[in-house]
């Protein structure tokens, strides 16, 4: 028998694009007629499904499509035929694989099939597949079986049903699949022997997708050289690349038989290009939900980015998982941070916007923007060219104006801005090894439930994990360690941030974070940070501390649990509200609850808090905030007090508080014992009718006396003359110009002890 080579160059048909003359209307005997000229046929140039292809509108009953050439058959030999067709308007007819089936002698072989199975398209634009096994011997998946007699066939397909339909085909493929029917082959198929070149120009997608037919279980090779694949390529067969792979950008690469990280960086002998076609292949096709990375270290020249791995993805919410790997960073100039300077307006009526912005185009969607009245965390989340506007993800808080601003564009080793929306990607079990040299992960827009787990962001240059929109929508973030780039650094000089959020709902739970600048700057509300530990300080004596956890909403909805939080304070700021002074028809700061954690601080100074509210507006206060339960110790010195306001801005009006919790806390190296309700003890030695109570440190953010909720006597209350007094005073709160004390007034002159509980509060 021939080799698989020759043989499946004698099989193939001649291309539509090379003439019809060779393709008959009947039964593809000589002197039938063809389609050559025919009015309701043509050539299509450039199909964007099959290329170069034939188009015909169906006039007949049974509309026949035969190659005037005799393909032959010998005994034992099976060959497969297959072509696509798609509807393109018209009536929707069907279709099939048909031949004509010769002797020897050229007579038409009686009584055998000559037709493979029927398709129907189910709707315009469908790509159908029409395939049939054409065979000597009457075998399981031969669909014509035509006996040791046959010699050669006419092949082609039959059109059935109503006429008038548009109907394109692809140029048919007859492959020899003799192996897949006889024992004892090798079990592997080499693409030379389907006709690829393998110089890096020659389009070699045939020559794959007929070894890929042909292989049936047996793996494919790739030997050594360049092979050039022109568009997307689907293979089932698992691949073994000695040579390597060129694709244009939008082409696709579906390794279906084997898929995981290793065999695409094969496929493109590199690391980069192979990593970016796997998830190319991830995001493109429902075959396969997990890029498997098998151990591998990954290590990339420049980031990867969505625009370019799927340049025409914009939505996708199916789950994916990338993991089990490794990525690293080799230094050079793809990750060099890009700063703009550039003027921009700013209203509030339009809070996520900035308008007029000199020189937009070279600022990237990504962008950090900082500069006068912008919160932490602010980023450019798109960009109007032609209108000259940015859409920032919050909004900014230094009022109405044109203000100059700079633009950092940080460079991620994942960078999913590319994509409007992306939801339910998961990264499980990855390292990534940034060295000091690029940023861990940039999330899409918009987006949900992206989750990192059981992974590692080791020393990002900026940032670890970021959000420029609503993106971060239900995240998770369980079981990671993030270890900063600026460990030796002292905690006034940090820039970096581990994680930021712009939207509700996400779980921070169980993670490790060492040395940022910040651990998390999180606006949105409905947060769960919950068995963290993380910690800021660093080798200074009386050194200064800053926010670990930073809430910029007012109204947050948040719980703080079981955190060990060294080093470093939560602050709880209103920074990104376009209107930060308290207007009366908004929630002001509450909802938070913070219990069962450690707080830690060593060799800070004596003004550290580990509570700090830090108002960017007037006239707010605090409507509803538990701190329970916790662990504040501080070692080597002592500080003032657990909390403080940061009235930078603004102060908080300590006449609207209510439903502020402070029970149950304990306090090592802290001066001032703070909780509400507090239990005040005084003592009155001389008699008097108005006992002044201080309460001046002991409640909450240093609030005021407003409540009394007990007065119980821890003595006898005596008059002058030693006589016992059965009366109760009355009590009037908010005393003094600090409003911090309690006048008791009793009927008569009065001495004794007494312990009060006041609140800061109203507590309904």
């Amino acid at each position: 028998m021939c080799s698989m080579t020759i043989g499946n160059l004698a099989l193939m048909p001649r291309e539509f694009r090379l003439g019809l003359n060779l393709w008959s209307q009947t039964t593809g005997l000589p002197g039938t007629p063809t389609w050559q000229g025919a009015a309701n046929a043509a050539i299509v140039p450039a199909d964007e499904d099959f290329g170069s292809c034939l188009e015909i509108v169906k006039q007949q009953a049974t509309t026949s499509l035969r190659y005037m050439r005799r393909t032959p058959i010998q005994p034992g030999q099976y060959l497969r035929i297959s072509t696509r067709i798609k509807v393109i308007a018209g009536n929707l007819p069907r279709a099939r694989i048909a031949a004509w089936a010769g002797n020897a002698a050229g007579v038409n072989l009686g009584g055998v099939v000559q037709v493979g199975p029927t398709v129907t398209p189910s709707g315009y634009g469908e790509v159908v597949e029409l395939s049939a096994i054409v065979g000597t011997g009457n075998r399981d998946g031969v669909n014509m079986p035509w006996g040791r007699l046959a010699s050669f066939g006419h092949f082609g397909l039959d059109l059935l049903g109503d006429n008038n339909g548009s109907v394109r085909i692809e140029n048919f493929v007859v492959e020899d699949v003799t192996s897949a029917f006889l024992p004892g082959m090798l079990d592997w198929v080499d693409v030379r022997d389907f006709g690829a070149i393998g110089n890096g120009v020659t389009d070699d997608r045939a020559a794959f997708i007929a070894a890929d037919n042909a292989a049936g279980g047996a793996e494919i090779v790739v030997p050594e050289g360049t092979y050039f694949i022109g568009s997307d390529l689907s293979l089932r067969a698992p691949v073994r690349f000695v040579g390597t792979l060129r694709m244009p950008r939008a082409a696709r690469l579906a390794l279906l038989g084997r898929f995981n990280y290793p065999i695409y960086a094969e496929a493109f002998g590199d690391e980069t290009e192979g990593f970016r076609r796997a998830l190319q292949a991830l995001f493109g096709y429902t075959d396969h939900t997990t890029l498997d990375l098998c151990g591998r270290r990954v290590d990339l020249t420049a980031p990867i980015t969505a625009s370019d791995f799927a340049p025409n993805l914009s939505v996708f919410s199916n789950r994916r998982v990338i993991a089990n790997g490794q990525i690293g960073i080799v230094d050079g100039p793809a990750w060099t941070t890009r700063t703009v300077t550039s003027a921009g307006t700013y209203n509030p009526g339009n809070p996520v916007t900035l308008t007029g912005v000199g020189n937009v185009a070279n600022i990237e969607v990504g962008s950090r923007i900082s500069g006068p009245g912008v919160g932490r965390e602010v980023y450019v989340n798109a960009r109007n060219l032609g209108a000259g506007t940015l859409t920032l993800s919050q909004p900014l808080y230094g009022g109405a104006g044109t203000r100059s601003y700079t633009f950092e564009r940080y460079r991620y080793a994942l960078d999913f801005s590319g994509m409007q929306q992306l939801d339910r990607l998961n990264i499980n079990d990855v390292e990534f090894l940034l060295e000091g040299l690029a940023s861990g992960i940039m999330l899409a827009p918009s987006g949900a439930l992206f989750c990192l787990r059981d992974s590692y962001v080791t020393q990002p240059k900026n940032r670890g994990l970021t959000s420029i929109g609503t993106g971060c929508q239900g995240m998770l973030v369980d079981r990671c360690e993030f270890l900063s780039n600026e460990m030796t650094m002292l905690a006034q000089n940090r820039s970096s941030v581990a994680i930021n959020v712009n939207n509700n709902d996400t779980k921070i739970r169980h993670n490790r974070f060492m040395r940022f600048g910040h651990f998390l700057v999180a606006n949105g509300g409905g947060h769960i940070i919950q068995g963290n530990h993380w910690f800021q300080g660093d080798t200074a004596q009386a050194g200064v501390r800053f926010g670990g956890l930073v809430l910029t909403q007012a109204n947050v909805q948040t719980t703080v649990t079981g955190n060990y939080i060294d080093n470093c304070s939560i602050e709880w700021t209103n920074e990104h509200s376009p209107t930060p002074n308290f207007a009366g028809e908004e929630y002001s700061f509450g909802g938070l609850t913070i219990t069962g954690n450690t707080f830690l601080a060593s060799n800070t100074t004596l003004g550290f808090s580990w509570l700090t509210l830090k108002p960017y507006g007037t006239g707010h206060f605090i409507h509803g905030l538990s701190v329970m339960g916790n662990v504040f110790k501080s070692l080597f010195n002592k500080i003032d007090r657990i909390d403080k306001v940061d009235t930078t801005f603004a102060d908080l009006n300590y006449s609207r508080m209510r439903n502020v919790q402070f029970q149950g806390n304990m306090f090592n190296g802290v001066l001032a014992y703070v909780a509400n309700p507090v239990d005040i003890p005084h003592v009155q030695s001389t008699g008097s009718n108005r006992w002044m109570v201080n309460v001046d440190v002991a409640l909450p953010f240093n609030g005021w006396a407003r409540k009394v909720e007990s007065v119980i006597a821890e003595s006898q209350i005596i008059n002058n003359s030693g006589g016992r007094v059965s009366d109760m005073p009355w009590v009037q709160t908010q005393q003094g110009t600090s409003r911090k004390q309690v006048a008791l007034n009793w009927g008569v002159p009065t001495r004794g002890s007494v312990s009060i509980r006041v609140r800061m509060d109203s507590p309904d």
